[in-house]
């Protein structure tokens, strides 16, 4: 049997236009912004170029949001040139969403992306990649591909940088959060004895993109989703959702998710079908005083650590200290379940990071009692908010705590979701 050959009609490389450049996320003068701070950071630390790997990272400086399905993206970054580099199975689309150059690698030959990556790296002697994102294996082919360069670690710089958010990303996000919103509003609408938690969510999924589609016609629909548990599934806030039937006593917890061009917005809420027991009721209460507390103690200058000891300060009051969850809140943006936490922003107690104005950091206060304790279940609140000169503003201004959401009650009335 004769060995595969490789195709020698293809090239390793090339471009492919196909079609006309599509209306971006953001102006021109915001991506030249974000290209431009990249470019001192690269002339003031001796860096030569830049090849960004990560899904969050590519998109936060083209505008491209990739779906890798186990195939190499990147964008290179040079003191004249921004290029994403892109699989042919793509054809043109990656083209289209670029804002930039893009250049596709073909089939024709094993690691036709590193090919690619070598010919836009040019000479470059010092090159910045993602050490939390490339491969041991890939950092191996970029040395083949550039034997007389050396790699710096520029991720955790990007990650800060992605930190503050400029005047659209924060109206960006305000549009989603009025989105997650209705989601909330249509999840809330769904719920009922015997509904299957998937059905409830899709509810609420399907109301927020079309609210996306109806208001952002010219973004790509994508990721939006809607988490609803019930019952012992409430003991996880990514437990995903099930065939399982909401039932007469059950915990709740609903988190919508409207994603918007690679851009998170959550809001998250507690609800109860039927009145819930004293103790759940009490655990429930505690939970929506951590809220209000944080909503307080979210400032500009104000530490992630001490929002979190105040927090636990008050958990261990009432005795739930052990039963809190692992973190209070962290920054929002370019996140998803699969790509874009910002780990150096989280509200935890090993966290000494400042909050600063533009900032997008959610609130999550929550408390887990095991089944086999009274009041057993997850208790969570989610609000999205941005960090002003003076305070903070809650993007998700939606009703929270038991007298807002016990459902079911007696005769069919349910309890009021205006305050």
């Amino acid at each position: 049997m004769k060995s595969a050959t490789p195709i020698r009609s293809l090239p390793a490389f090339l471009e492919i236009k196909n079609g006309s450049k599509v209306k971006r996320t953001f102006s021109s003068s915001e991506m030249l912004r974000r290209i431009d701070a990249l470019r001192r950071f690269m002339a003031e630390t001796g860096v030569d170029a830049i090849l960004l790997t990560s899904m969050h990272n590519v998109h936060y400086y083209s505008d491209f949001l990739y779906c890798a399905f186990g195939r190499d993206f990147g964008l290179v970054v040079t003191p004249r040139s921004s290029t994403t580099i892109s699989p042919a199975v793509d054809f043109g689309q990656p083209y289209r969403r670029s804002f930039g150059d893009n250049l596709v690698y073909t089939d024709a030959g094993s690691d036709n992306f590193f090919r690619a990556a070598r010919h836009l790296l040019g000479q470059s002697r010092s090159i910045g990649i993602e050490f939390d994102h490339v491969t041991v294996e890939n950092l191996e082919k970029l040395k083949a591909a550039c034997p007389r360069a050396r790699f710096l670690d520029v991720g955790e710089h990007v990650m800060r940088t992605r930190r503050i958010k400029s005047d659209e990303e924060i109206e960006l996000m305000r549009t989603g959060a009025r989105i997650a919103i209705q989601g909330a509003e249509a999840a809330r609408g769904a719920i009922a004895e015997g509904v299957p938690e998937h059905e409830a969510a899709q509810a609420s999924t399907n109301a927020m993109i079309r609210e996306i589609g109806c208001h952002l016609p010219h973004l790509e629909l994508r990721d939006t989703w809607t988490w609803l548990q019930s019952g012992i599934h409430t003991d996880g806030p990514h437990n995903p959702v099930t065939s399982r039937r909401i039932r007469r006593g059950d915990l709740l917890c609903m988190s919508c998710f409207p994603m918007i061009a690679g851009y998170n917005m959550a809001l998250g809420r507690t609800l109860s079908m039927g009145a819930p027991s004293d103790r759940a009721l009490a655990v429930w209460e505690c939970n929506q005083n951590a809220r209000r507390k944080g909503l307080e103690l979210i400032r500009p200058g104000a530490r992630c650590c001490d929002i979190a000891a105040e927090l636990d300060a008050l958990y261990a009051e009432a005795g739930l200290l052990e039963h809190r969850g692992p973190d209070h809140g962290r920054s929002f943006g370019i996140v998803n379940r699969y790509y874009g936490r910002e780990t150096g922003l989280e509200l935890r107690a090993d966290v000494t990071a400042e909050l600063r104005s533009g900032m997008v950091v959610s609130l999550e206060p929550s408390v887990i009692i095991p089944q086999d304790m009274e009041g057993a279940g997850g208790y969570r609140e989610q609000d999205l908010l941005v960090v002003t000169e003076d305070g903070a503003e809650n993007l998700t201004d939606f009703p929270a705590g038991p007298e807002h959401h016990i459902l079911g009650a007696p005769h069919g009335r349910r309890s009021a979701v205006t305050a």
